[in-house]
């Protein structure tokens, strides 16, 4: 079921709320204030709220100096641009420099929806996973990005959050409490385990509700921080249940499947299937359209789970 609140609501609501209690946090945008719903924030705290403009790779170098003078700077844009357009500024004057920089890209794969192509970040997580230092985390809806803010201030170091900005399906309840870095095993299953992140969870569930009128036990896991992954929990998983199945909102190459089969390769070579992009870019459609188009509905992922259990 959707939620009643947009996940950027959420961000901007709980990001008020954490800077009442540290100053050191401040908003850094590149003149998309309004679609990243930071508006209410400007207006608690314009002291702490600076807009760039349309600069990417400023905006960067501006948070690098923040952080530098004892600052927790987040910045915000396209998932598109927080990654591929700013992409050095990131590596040298955040990672190489040891800055405590938070990264938010919005509207990740899907979520660009009829922006098309050219805004349709697809790669951002191979992007950020490639750099030293570097923490990549997806939300699966409100509730889990409410719960994990508070530990991303906290951590020092780095963080790219890849954020859903509308209305996401509902995973977790209140009582959910985060983990940096920990996977959450969200049913229990004996025969494949469905490993997704983001948007690509709820389809998982899915997934793993028609498997289990076929008479399959599977194993769902939310594999929320990227990189560093959870590899005890897949490594459980694979060990377990002998056959596995990524899931993501994002291209097969670079993402959660790739990290899940580099610790698979090197550990505990089990079959492996991933559902995601092909390979290619991004179009114009909503994202209903976008997920049948790309392969990564619930009914993909239950066809992909029947293909890894049949490579046991």
């Amino acid at each position: 079921m959707l939620e009643s609140q947009e996940m950027r609501k959420v961000y901007c609501d709980t990001m008020i709320a954490l800077a009442k209690e540290d100053p050191r946090i401040v908003d850094v945008e590149a003149d998309l204030t309004g679609a990243h719903g930071m508006k209410p924030f400007k207006a608690a705290y314009p002291d702490r709220s600076f807009n760039v403009g349309i600069a990417e790779a400023n905006m960067v170098g501006v948070a690098a100096g923040l952080s530098a003078c004892g600052k927790i700077p987040f910045v915000h844009s396209f998932a598109t641009f927080a990654s591929r357009r700013c992409f050095d500024q990131i590596a040298i004057s955040v990672c190489y420099a040891g800055l405590n920089v938070k990264i938010v890209g919005s509207d990740p794969g899907v979520g660009a929806e009829l922006n098309g192509g050219t805004h349709m970040a697809l790669e951002d997580m191979g992007i950020m996973r490639t750099l030293p230092g570097m923490t990549v985390f997806e939300p699966t809806d409100s509730v889990q990005l409410r719960k994990a803010l508070p530990a991303i201030v906290e951590h020092e170091g780095p963080v790219y959050i890849r954020l859903f900005r509308r209305q996401a399906e509902n995973v977790f309840d209140d009582g959910y409490e985060f983990d940096l870095g920990k996977a959450d095993l969200l049913r229990d299953g004996s025969d494949v385990t469905l490993i997704a992140s983001g948007v690509c969870v709820a389809n998982a569930l899915q997934a793993a509700e028609t498997l289990a009128q076929e008479g399959v036990s599977a194993r769902v896991l939310n594999i929320h921080t990227i990189k560093p992954i959870d590899a005890d929990a897949v490594i459980k998983a694979a060990s377990e249940t002998g056959a596995l199945v990524t899931a993501e909102n994002h291209n097969v190459i670079g993402g959660l499947g790739s990290a899940v089969a580099e610790v698979l390769a090197e550990q505990r070579p089990t079959p492996l299937e991933r559902v995601g992009v092909k390979d290619h870019f991004g179009q114009v459609g909503k994202a209903p359209y976008l997920m049948g188009v790309f392969g990564i509905t619930a009914a993909d992922i239950a066809k992909a789970a029947r293909k890894a259990i049949a490579r046991k």
